[in-house]
């Protein structure tokens, strides 16, 4: 996947968010922490629907993980707003990128160049560039 130069990639998954520059070339990135923001995670509505029966019989639900999701969509969708974001990849587990896609702000969809749909939040960033020089 080509990766501008000064490109935002936001990593996400269910406890953590990094928000990442592309220092590097198009097709090289070189990753660089721009941000790692502190998220409220207000928004328990999300993901209510996406419970099983057994999930919530035993307690075992992932609100918590899907309420990061939605704060995650809502401070890109500020940025993106104010005019602070640019072009922006999000790379996010599944899961995590299918709520956030439910929060997109129109600005925000309009900055998005790529998504990519994986685990990798908490892999160093040198990983991370990789994995979009292959998407």
């Amino acid at each position: 996947m080509k990766c501008p130069h000064k490109a935002h990639v936001a990593l996400v998954d269910g406890e953590n968010f990094l928000l990442a520059r592309n220092d590097g070339q198009p097709f090289e990135p070189k990753l660089s922490v721009v941000a790692t923001p502190s998220l409220e995670t207000t928004n328990y509505s999300a993901g209510v629907r996406d419970q099983d029966d057994m999930g919530r019989r035993t307690g075992n639900s992932d609100l918590e993980e899907l309420a990061h999701a939605a704060a995650a969509a809502e401070w890109l969708n500020a940025k993106a707003l104010a005019d602070e974001l640019g072009e922006l990849i999000v790379i996010a587990d599944p899961k995590s990128l299918g709520e956030m896609r439910r929060h997109y702000h129109k600005e925000l969809e309009a900055c998005l160049i790529g998504e990519i749909g994986k685990a990798i939040a908490t892999e160093p960033l040198e990983n991370v560039a990789k994995a979009i020089e292959r998407a």
